[in-house]
């Protein structure tokens, strides 16, 4: 459960984190990183990929800068994952809910 967010800041299950972080049903992998930074590409989400969620939700930045490319969009919706997009402050509340009923995957931007 995200249980807060704010600009540079999440806690999860008890934990605060102060960087972008992917959250797994079971673990919160800290650190995570873009290779193009503001731009996810597929290479920076094949860890969750593998992991194979039933829904992946992104969490774009608190003003929405981190853009999703249309390939990398299209390479998620081919592996039959549900894709959501929103600033993170929105990510965070779909997460908190759709985690309840489905394998859940969020990889959140904290910033910007």
């Amino acid at each position: 459960m995200i249980e807060s967010y704010s600009f540079g800041n999440i806690t999860v299950d008890g934990k605060s984190f102060r960087s972008d972080i992917i959250v797994y049903p079971e673990i919160t992998s800290g650190d995570w990183w873009r290779k193009k930074g503001h731009e996810l590409c597929s290479e920076d989400i094949k860890e969750i990929l593998d992991y194979g969620p039933e829904v992946l939700i992104i969490g774009t930045g608190k003003f929405g800068l981190m853009k999703v490319g249309e390939s990398t969009i299209k390479h998620i919706r081919e592996r039959g994952i549900k894709l959501i997009v929103q600033r993170t402050s929105e990510a965070v509340k779909i997460y908190n809910e759709v985690a309840r009923k489905k394998r859940t995957v969020a990889a959140l931007h904290l910033t910007c």
